[in-house]
């Protein structure tokens, strides 16, 4: 589908300002699934923005907020250098994971809002934004979510003082579960996987899991760990959960 990515949505955040989400949409009328899409710590990248187009363009309204809004001015991007990885890792740390529950809420909201909303909703992250999307679902009004390579969530430390509760609280999740890891990422060894995946039984979640053998980062289409033979795998895989999960 041709595609609309020239529209942003500023959204008030309680208690944490305003938030500004980028949006992608099918160029065409109608009311299509709503997606909200969580970066890497880079914020609004090209390859996050050209992996929303991939997704919009195959019938979903995309929502991608800011994750770092209350630190940095709106339209704010890190670069994939030393300088922009270091503050990015600074402010996942920096923020409460409270904030990060509360842009979810008021993320989904604003998505079910949208005029091209059909009012089903789906998240969708990589690297951090894997483990807010895991997060957000918790959401009862989530169906679906698809988490690439999420970090910190075997490990228990995202946000200020490295404490999370999200292993604790996957009693809570009823959103049907995509996890998609590479086998050589360093950040989510074996161990970590297996914490989760054990995790996810325990509790009697409903879930896919799909391990490959690539490093952190194969889904971004720039530097040297990208695999596009894998992004086509996984994106098939993607597709196919949602039109599953959100039918």
């Amino acid at each position: 589908m041709i595609l609309r990515s020239d529209e942003t949505q500023d959204v008030e955040v309680p208690g944490r300002g305003m938030m500004r989400m980028h949006l992608f949409r099918p160029a065409v009328e109608g009311r299509f699934p709503g997606v909200l899409l969580f970066s890497e710590i880079y914020q609004v990248t090209a390859p996050i923005r050209r992996l929303a187009a991939m997704v919009a363009g195959n019938g979903y309204v995309v929502a991608v907020p800011e994750v770092y809004h209350e630190y940095e001015p709106a339209g704010t991007v890190l670069a994939y250098d030393a300088a922009g990885t270091d503050r990015g890792n600074a402010l996942k740390f920096t923020k409460p994971v409270a904030g990060y529950d509360a842009d979810a809420e008021a993320g989904l909201t604003a998505l079910l809002g949208n005029p091209a909303c059909n009012g089903k909703l789906a998240t969708l992250g990589v690297c951090l934004g894997g483990h807010l999307a895991y997060r957000a679902a918790l959401d009862p009004r989530v169906s679906a979510a698809a988490c690439f390579y999420p970090t910190d969530i075997h490990s228990g430390t995202l946000g200020e003082g490295r404490s999370d509760d999200s292993l604790a609280r996957m009693a809570e999740l009823k959103a049907e579960a995509l996890f998609l890891w590479g086998r050589q990422d360093p950040h989510v060894p074996f161990a970590g996987r297996e914490a989760i995946r054990q995790r996810l039984e325990a509790v009697g979640a409903t879930y896919e899991w799909h391990e490959v053998n690539a490093q952190h980062a194969f889904l971004r289409d720039e530097g040297p760990r990208y695999d596009p033979a894998l992004f086509l795998q996984t994106m098939a895989l993607l597709f196919g959960f949602f039109g599953r999960a959100l039918a």
